[in-house]
Protein backbone atom coordinates (compact mmCIF):
# COMPACT_ATOMS: atom_id res chain seq x y z
CA UNK A 1 0.00 0.00 0.00
CA UNK A 2 1.31 3.16 -1.11
CA UNK A 3 1.40 5.85 1.87
CA UNK A 4 -1.26 7.92 1.24
CA UNK A 5 -1.66 9.35 4.46
CA UNK A 6 1.82 10.53 5.02
CA UNK A 7 0.44 12.74 1.66
CA UNK A 8 -2.00 14.35 3.55
CA UNK A 9 0.04 14.67 6.70
CA UNK A 10 2.47 16.22 5.28
CA UNK A 11 0.29 19.28 3.37
CA UNK A 12 -1.04 20.16 6.02
CA UNK A 13 -0.28 22.01 9.42
CA UNK A 14 2.81 22.93 8.47
CA UNK A 15 2.75 26.51 10.96
CA UNK A 16 5.72 25.82 13.35
CA UNK A 17 3.84 28.63 15.58
CA UNK A 18 1.00 28.25 17.51
CA UNK A 19 -1.91 30.83 18.16
CA UNK A 20 -4.00 31.78 20.91
CA UNK A 21 -6.05 29.80 21.31
CA UNK A 22 -7.45 26.65 23.04
CA UNK A 23 -6.88 22.71 22.95
CA UNK A 24 -9.27 20.28 22.87
CA UNK A 25 -10.59 16.82 22.65
CA UNK A 26 -12.31 15.59 19.67
CA UNK A 27 -14.70 12.81 20.95
CA UNK A 28 -14.77 9.94 18.41
CA UNK A 29 -17.38 6.74 18.80
CA UNK A 30 -16.14 4.65 21.17
CA UNK A 31 -15.86 1.31 19.16
CA UNK A 32 -12.85 -0.90 18.32
CA UNK A 33 -11.30 1.13 16.29
CA UNK A 34 -11.23 4.58 18.20
CA UNK A 35 -7.09 4.90 18.13
CA UNK A 36 -7.42 4.07 14.06
CA UNK A 37 -9.78 6.93 13.44
CA UNK A 38 -7.78 9.50 16.02
CA UNK A 39 -4.77 8.82 14.37
CA UNK A 40 -6.21 9.48 10.99
CA UNK A 41 -8.69 12.90 12.55
CA UNK A 42 -4.69 14.10 13.72
CA UNK A 43 -2.82 13.57 10.58
CA UNK A 44 -5.30 14.17 8.08
CA UNK A 45 -5.52 17.65 9.70
CA UNK A 46 -9.35 17.52 10.99
CA UNK A 47 -10.66 15.22 9.05
CA UNK A 48 -13.14 12.55 10.66
CA UNK A 49 -13.40 9.10 8.76
CA UNK A 50 -14.68 6.30 11.31
CA UNK A 51 -14.45 3.95 8.21
CA UNK A 52 -10.22 4.07 8.34
CA UNK A 53 -9.76 1.45 10.52
CA UNK A 54 -9.71 -1.06 8.10
CA UNK A 55 -6.83 0.60 5.81
CA UNK A 56 -4.75 1.29 9.20
CA UNK A 57 -4.81 -1.87 10.78
CA UNK A 58 -3.66 -3.67 6.89
CA UNK A 59 -0.59 -1.43 7.10
CA UNK A 60 0.70 -2.13 10.92
CA UNK A 61 0.21 -6.25 9.67
CA UNK A 62 2.04 -5.46 6.46
CA UNK A 63 4.63 -3.72 8.77
CA UNK A 64 5.02 -6.48 11.20
CA UNK A 65 4.63 -9.35 8.67
CA UNK A 66 7.70 -7.78 6.78
CA UNK A 67 10.05 -7.72 9.68
CA UNK A 68 9.84 -10.77 11.92
CA UNK A 69 13.12 -10.10 13.33
CA UNK A 70 11.79 -6.23 14.97
CA UNK A 71 8.25 -7.74 15.39
CA UNK A 72 9.16 -10.88 16.71
CA UNK A 73 6.92 -13.01 19.51
CA UNK A 74 8.12 -10.88 22.77
CA UNK A 75 7.46 -7.81 21.18
CA UNK A 76 4.25 -8.70 20.16
CA UNK A 77 3.08 -10.88 22.93
CA UNK A 78 1.95 -13.79 20.51
CA UNK A 79 3.38 -15.12 17.38
CA UNK A 80 4.47 -12.92 14.70
CA UNK A 81 1.31 -14.18 12.00
CA UNK A 82 -1.41 -14.41 14.55
CA UNK A 83 -0.39 -11.10 15.46
CA UNK A 84 -0.94 -10.22 11.71
CA UNK A 85 -4.31 -12.18 12.11
CA UNK A 86 -5.35 -10.61 15.23
CA UNK A 87 -4.88 -6.82 14.12
CA UNK A 88 -6.80 -7.47 11.30
CA UNK A 89 -10.02 -8.34 13.12
CA UNK A 90 -12.14 -5.16 13.72
CA UNK A 91 -13.15 -6.68 17.36
CA UNK A 92 -9.61 -6.32 18.74
CA UNK A 93 -8.67 -2.86 20.28
CA UNK A 94 -5.49 -0.96 19.71
CA UNK A 95 -2.68 0.22 21.79
CA UNK A 96 1.30 0.97 22.11
CA UNK A 97 2.62 -1.64 19.87
CA UNK A 98 -0.02 -0.20 17.20
CA UNK A 99 0.63 3.25 18.06
CA UNK A 100 4.38 3.01 17.82
CA UNK A 101 4.24 1.32 14.35
CA UNK A 102 2.23 4.02 12.78
CA UNK A 103 4.29 6.64 14.13
CA UNK A 104 7.18 5.16 12.37
CA UNK A 105 5.51 4.33 9.82
CA UNK A 106 4.28 8.26 9.42
CA UNK A 107 7.53 9.67 10.60
CA UNK A 108 5.89 11.50 13.22
CA UNK A 109 5.98 11.25 16.96
CA UNK A 110 2.63 10.39 18.63
CA UNK A 111 2.19 11.19 21.98
CA UNK A 112 -0.73 9.26 23.72
CA UNK A 113 -2.03 11.22 27.10
CA UNK A 114 -2.28 9.31 29.82
CA UNK A 115 -5.66 10.92 32.04
CA UNK A 116 -5.62 8.04 35.24
CA UNK A 117 -1.67 8.80 35.70
CA UNK A 118 -1.31 12.42 33.88
CA UNK A 119 1.47 11.40 32.00
CA UNK A 120 2.74 11.55 28.41
CA UNK A 121 3.70 8.18 26.55
CA UNK A 122 5.39 9.11 23.79
CA UNK A 123 5.98 7.09 20.34
CA UNK A 124 8.55 8.25 18.15
CA UNK A 125 10.39 10.18 20.82
CA UNK A 126 14.03 9.17 20.34
CA UNK A 127 13.59 9.18 16.12
CA UNK A 128 13.95 13.70 15.69
CA UNK A 129 10.62 13.81 14.08
CA UNK A 130 9.99 17.51 13.25
CA UNK A 131 6.39 17.04 14.33
CA UNK A 132 3.93 15.10 16.48
CA UNK A 133 0.12 14.07 17.02
CA UNK A 134 -1.51 14.53 20.21
CA UNK A 135 -4.20 11.33 21.49
CA UNK A 136 -5.93 11.78 25.07
CA UNK A 137 -6.32 8.27 26.69
CA UNK A 138 -8.40 7.64 29.29
CA UNK A 139 -7.67 3.31 30.51
CA UNK A 140 -9.73 1.83 27.25
CA UNK A 141 -10.68 4.83 24.83
CA UNK A 142 -8.61 7.40 22.33
CA UNK A 143 -9.59 10.88 21.20
CA UNK A 144 -7.78 13.20 19.32
CA UNK A 145 -6.58 16.59 20.28
CA UNK A 146 -6.81 19.72 18.52
CA UNK A 147 -5.94 23.07 18.73
CA UNK A 148 -8.81 25.54 17.71
CA UNK A 149 -7.24 29.22 17.50
CA UNK A 150 -9.09 31.66 19.09
CA UNK A 151 -9.38 34.16 15.76
CA UNK A 152 -12.22 32.31 13.49
CA UNK A 153 -10.36 32.72 10.24
CA UNK A 154 -7.35 30.21 11.23
CA UNK A 155 -8.48 27.02 11.21
CA UNK A 156 -8.08 23.63 14.01
CA UNK A 157 -4.24 22.34 14.31
CA UNK A 158 -3.62 18.88 15.37
CA UNK A 159 -0.10 18.56 13.65
CA UNK A 160 2.59 20.62 16.12
CA UNK A 161 6.26 20.79 16.00
CA UNK A 162 8.40 18.89 17.88
CA UNK A 163 10.71 22.04 18.89
CA UNK A 164 7.27 23.29 20.85
CA UNK A 165 6.68 21.73 23.96
CA UNK A 166 4.05 24.11 25.02
CA UNK A 167 1.34 22.05 23.63
CA UNK A 168 2.56 19.22 25.56
CA UNK A 169 2.16 21.13 29.16
CA UNK A 170 -1.55 22.22 27.44
CA UNK A 171 -2.23 18.32 27.11
CA UNK A 172 -1.09 17.75 30.35
CA UNK A 173 -3.76 20.30 31.76
CA UNK A 174 -6.44 18.66 29.87
CA UNK A 175 -5.03 15.15 31.98
CA UNK A 176 -5.39 16.97 35.32
CA UNK A 177 -8.87 18.31 34.46
CA UNK A 178 -10.07 14.76 33.20
CA UNK A 179 -8.92 13.06 36.26
CA UNK A 180 -9.93 15.69 38.84
CA UNK A 181 -13.37 14.53 37.20
CA UNK A 182 -12.85 10.92 37.24
CA UNK A 183 -12.89 11.31 33.08
CA UNK A 184 -10.51 7.90 33.15
CA UNK A 185 -11.49 4.46 32.95
CA UNK A 186 -9.10 1.94 35.72
CA UNK A 187 -8.40 -0.89 33.63
CA UNK A 188 -8.05 -2.80 36.52
CA UNK A 189 -11.39 -2.38 38.20
CA UNK A 190 -13.59 -1.31 35.34
CA UNK A 191 -16.81 -3.75 34.61
CA UNK A 192 -17.00 -5.61 31.63
CA UNK A 193 -19.69 -7.98 30.24
CA UNK A 194 -19.18 -10.55 28.07
CA UNK A 195 -20.95 -9.92 24.59
CA UNK A 196 -20.89 -14.01 23.93
CA UNK A 197 -21.78 -15.81 26.51
CA UNK A 198 -23.12 -12.37 29.29
CA UNK A 199 -20.83 -13.21 31.56
CA UNK A 200 -19.65 -10.11 34.05
CA UNK A 201 -16.09 -9.17 34.31
CA UNK A 202 -14.04 -6.65 36.10
CA UNK A 203 -10.64 -5.55 34.54
CA UNK A 204 -8.36 -6.12 31.69
CA UNK A 205 -6.69 -9.22 33.37
CA UNK A 206 -10.44 -11.44 33.71
CA UNK A 207 -11.05 -10.50 30.81
CA UNK A 208 -7.99 -11.68 29.10
CA UNK A 209 -8.19 -15.00 31.14
CA UNK A 210 -11.83 -15.45 30.02
CA UNK A 211 -10.73 -15.13 26.57
CA UNK A 212 -8.04 -17.43 27.32
CA UNK A 213 -10.75 -20.08 28.58
CA UNK A 214 -13.82 -19.47 26.38
CA UNK A 215 -12.43 -18.07 22.99
CA UNK A 216 -14.91 -15.26 23.52
CA UNK A 217 -13.22 -11.88 22.11
CA UNK A 218 -16.19 -9.29 22.36
CA UNK A 219 -16.59 -7.58 25.51
CA UNK A 220 -18.55 -4.41 25.98
CA UNK A 221 -18.11 -2.01 28.90
CA UNK A 222 -20.49 -1.60 31.57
Amino acid sequence: MTNNYSDVMQSSNRSHSIPAGVLMRRVVPANNSCLFTSVYFALSGGEFNDTIGPALRQIIADTVAADVITYNEAFLGKPNREYCTWILNEDHWGGAIELSILSKYYGIEIVAVDTQNVRLHRFGEDKSYSQRILLIYDGIHYDPLMFEPLDNNQVIQTVFPVSNDSILEMALEIAREAKASRQYTDVQNFSLRCLVCNAGLRGNTQARSHALETGHLNFGEI
